[in-house]
C-alpha cells in the first residue's frame, strides 16, 4: 500500500533543547541579541536607500540596561522594527531565518548594507532562554501606519501577543533573568561579553548609558590609510602582554569569497603548540571563535590576528566549523597570500627576513611538510645556517644558505651529501672538525627538523643528509697514519695496540672501537676521543620515542672513535704496555693508570654527547679522583 504525506515536527521539547545544548556558553544570548539589533539597524538603512521610508533614519545604537532589582536586563535598538505579522512569522516560528529573507528581497540594493546583515539561523533570538526565564519583545515597525507590538513568553510553547503604547521605530526585548543566571546582572560581566564578542560593531554599544565597544575594526580599513603603529596598536589591544610581532599581512579579497584579515608572525617561543589556533575568528565584525583550525591551514596555526568572512558556513552554535569546498579555497587564499608574502620579504628585505628566520622557519617547514602549493611558492627561500662565509649570504644575523646551493657549491668535494649538526653547541667538536676540513655544515635544530629530514630526501632523493656525528668523511681522516708501526717485533700498528688497550680497559664487548687519526692543524687541540651514531638506526630511535612520546634514550650502538694522531694516545702508548695487555697476575700501577685514562677519554666522549644520570656522574666523579690520584704519584 502506498501512502504519501508530510513528516509533523513537534516543537514542544524545544526549550529543554535551547536551554541545554543550543550553544556551548551562556554568554552568547547577549551576542545574539546584539546582533539582531544590528541587522536591525543595516535594515532600516536598506529600505532608507531603497526608498521605502521618508522619515530621517537616526545613527544606528544598541542600547543595553540592567535592572538588579526586578533582575531585568534589557537591548534596545533603533532599527527596523516589526509589524504584528512579522512578529508572528519571524519569532513564532522557530528557526526561520528573516536575514536570508530580507538579503533576497533586497539584493540589488546597497552592498555595503547588505554585508552588514548578521543573522543566519533564526536560533539566536531564542539564546536569551538559556538564562532568562521570561522574555518580552516591545517593537514598532518604520511601516507607515504599524502599530506597536508587544510579545511575551515563559519559556513553555505558549506566548501573549497584545497592542503596546511603543512610539519610537525600534525593538526592545527584556529579560527576567534566572535565578542562576544573575552573574549576567553585573556591568563588569556585560562588559566583559560585549568586548569579546561586539567590540569591533560598527555600531555603539551603550551599557547603562556609556559606550564600551571600540567599533573600528582595523582589518575593513584600507592597508594604505594605516601605519606601523596602528598595526602594532591593534596587536597590543588584541595580544596584551606580548612582544611586538615580526610583520604581518593584511588580507583584502572579495571574489571568489568575503575575506578580511590581518594575520600577525609572532615571535615564537620554545614551547610553541603548533596544533594550537590563536586566530580569532568573526562573522561581519562579530567574534566567533579563538578557534579556526577549519579555516586557518594547519601549518598557520602559530599565528595570530583576525580573519573576519561572511562566507564561511556556520553551524547553529556559531562556535565550530564545517569543512566544505568553499573553507578549502579560503585556505588555499590564506596560504598563498602568506607565502606571496615570505618570498617578497626574501627578495626585497632579506637583512628583514634573515633576522626573522628562526621564528618563521618552524611553521614554513611545517607548511612545506603538509602542503606541496605552499612548498613550491618557498622551497627557494628555505635557508638554513651555514658554517660556510661569502658576500652572498653573509648577514648581520648569521650566514645563510640555501639547499640548493649548498649541494651546487659542495657537488666536486662530498658530492650529493649534506652534512648537519642539530646542536652547534653541543655538536662544536664535530662542526670544528669538518670546518677545519673545508667541509660545509648546515644547522637543523628546530624540533620538528628529524621530520623535515626525511622530507627533504624524498624531494631530493640524490641527497644524503649526514649528522656531523654520525659518520666521519674520509676527508677527516690521515689515511697515512693508519700503517704507522709501534712494534716491530708484533709487527702491530699504532691502531692495533690502541685498539687493544680501549677494548681491555673499557670490558664492553657490545661497543665498536675504531682507531682513526683525525686530520687537525694543531693535533693537541684535537678531542681525544670521540663518539659517532649512526645515522640510520639514531633516526629509528629517535622516531621510536616521539612515537610513543618519550625522550630517545643513548643509543647503544654508538662508536668510540678513538683519535690515534693525539698526543695524549702517543702517551698512553709510551706506558709498560707489555703489562698493560698481561692477563694474569696482579695490575701495576702502569697498567691501572691507562684504564683510568681510557675510561675517561670515553667518559669525556660521552659529555660532549649526553648527559651522565645521577649513577653515571657518580662513577665518573669516582674514576676522575682515582685518575687525579695516579698523576699525583706520577
Amino acid at each position: 500500500m502506498l501512502e504519501q504525506g508530510t513528516i509533523s515536527i513537534h516543537t514542544e521539547n524545544i526549550f529543554p533543547i535551547i536551554k541545554k545544548a543550543l550553544y556551548s556558553e551562556r554568554d552568547i544570548f547577549l551576542r545574539e541579541l546584539i546582533s539582531n539589533g544590528v541587522d536591525a539597524t543595516s535594515k532600516l538603512k536598506m529600505v532608507s536607500y531603497a526608498g521605502e521610508t521618508t522619515t530621517e533614519v537616526p545613527e544606528p545604537e544598541i542600547s543595553i540596561t540592567v535592572d538588579k532589582e526586578k533582575k531585568t536586563i534589557t537591548v534596545t535598538d533603533n532599527g527596523i522594527g516589526m509589524t504584528v505579522d512579522e512578529v508572528k512569522k519571524y519569532i513564532n516560528q522557530v528557526a526561520f531565518s528573516s536575514a536570508e529573507e530580507f538579503i533576497q528581497k533586497y539584493t540589488n540594493t546597497s552592498n555595503d548594507s547588505q554585508q552588514q546583515i548578521i543573522g543566519h539561523f533564526g536560533l539566536g533570538f531564542y539564546s536569551a532562554f538559556m538564562v532568562a526565564a521570561q522574555v518580552e519583545i516591545d517593537t514598532l515597525s518604520y511601516k507607515q501606519g504599524a502599530e506597536a507590538v508587544h510579545w511575551f513568553c515563559d519559556g513553555s510553547t505558549a506566548f501573549t501577543l497584545t497592542g503596546s503604547d511603543r512610539t519610537t521605530v525600534g525593538t526592545t526585548i527584556t529579560l527576567k533573568m534566572q535565578d542562576d543566571a544573575e552573574e549576567f546582572l553585573e556591568n563588569g560581566e556585560l562588559r566583559r561579553i560585549i568586548r569579546n564578542y561586539c567590540d569591533f560593531i560598527p555600531v555603539p554599544i551603550k551599557l547603562n548609558d556609556e559606550v564600551v565597544n571600540r567599533q573600528k575594526a582595523l582589518w575593513n580599513q584600507a592597508p594604505s590609510s594605516l601605519t606601523k603603529e596602528d598595526y602594532l596598536e591593534f596587536y597590543r589591544y588584541l595580544y596584551p602582554f606580548q612582544e611586538d610581532p615580526l610583520f604581518w599581512i593584511h588580507l583584502n579579497t572579495d571574489y571568489p569569497f568575503i575575506i578580511k584579515g590581518i594575520l600577525y608572525f609572532p615571535k615564537l617561543k620554545a614551547d610553541i603548540d603548533p596544533n594550537k589556533g590563536q586566530i580569532k575568528l568573526f562573522c561581519n565584525q562579530v567574534f566567533i571563535s579563538d578557534n579556526c583550525e577549519e579555516v586557518i591551514p594547519k601549518f598557520l596555526l602559530p599565528l595570530r590576528g583576525v580573519i573576519d568572512s561572511s562566507d564561511i558556513p556556520l553551524n547553529v552554535s556559531r562556535s565550530f566549523l564545517q569543512g566544505d569546498r568553499k573553507v578549502r579555497k579560503i585556505q588555499d587564499y590564506i596560504a598563498k597570500k602568506v607565502g606571496d608574502h615570505l618570498s617578497n620579504l626574501y627578495a626585497d628585505q632579506r637583512e628583514e627576513f634573515l633576522k626573522c628566520w628562526q621564528d618563521i622557519s618552524l611553521f614554513m617547514k611545517f607548511g612545506a611538510m603538509n602542503s606541496d602549493k605552499f612548498y613550491s611558492q618557498v622551497k627557494e627561500i628555505m635557508v638554513y645556517a651555514t658554517s660556510f662565509m661569502d658576500s652572498e649570504n653573509k648577514s648581520e644575523y648569521g650566514n645563510y644558505t640555501t639547499l640548493q646551493k649548498y649541494v651546487e657549491r659542495n657537488k666536486e668535494q662530498h658530492e650529493n651529501q649534506v652534512f648537519y649538526t642539530s646542536d652547534p653547541v653541543a655538536q662544536g667538536t664535530y662542526v670544528d672538525l669538518h670546518k677545519a676540513q673545508g667541509l660545509e655544515v648546515i644547522t637543523l635544530d628546530s624540533f620538528i627538523d628529524s621530520h623535515y629530514i626525511h622530507f627533504l630526501e624524498r624531494e631530493f632523493s640524490d641527497v644524503k643528509f649526514s649528522r656531523v656525528d654520525s659518520e666521519l668523511s674520509d676527508r677527516l681522516i690521515n689515511q697515512d697514519a693508519k700503517a704507522e708501526l709501534v712494534d716491530p717485533k708484533t709487527n702491530k700498528t699504532k691502531s692495533d695496540q690502541l685498539q687493544e688497550i680501549f677494548r681491555a680497559a673499557l670490558h664492553n664487548p657490545k661497543l665498536v672501537i675504531r682507531t682513526e687519526a683525525l686530520k687537525y692543524e694543531d693535533p693537541a687541540s684535537a678531542p681525544p676521543a670521540m663518539i659517532l651514531l649512526p645515522e640510520s638506526a639514531r633516526r629509528m630511535q629517535e622516531m621510536a620515542a616521539l612515537m610513543q612520546q618519550t625522550n630517545a634514550p643513548f643509543p647503544e650502538d654508538h662508536i668510540l672513535l678513538v683519535n690515534t694522531s693525539h698526543p695524549l694516545m702517543e702517551n698512553l702508548l709510551n706506558l709498560d704496555h707489555s703489562v698493560i695487555l698481561s692477563a694474569t697476575g696482579q695490575p701495576s700501577e702502569s697498567k691501572e693508570l691507562a684504564n683510568l685514562i681510557c675510561n675517561h677519554v670515553y667518559d669525556l666522549a660521552l659529555i660532549a654527547q649526553k648527559g651522565f644520570d645521577a649513577n653515571g656522574m657518580k662513577a665518573f666523579l669516582d674514576r676522575s679522583n682515582k685518575l687525579l690520584l695516579h698523576l699525583a704519584k706520577a
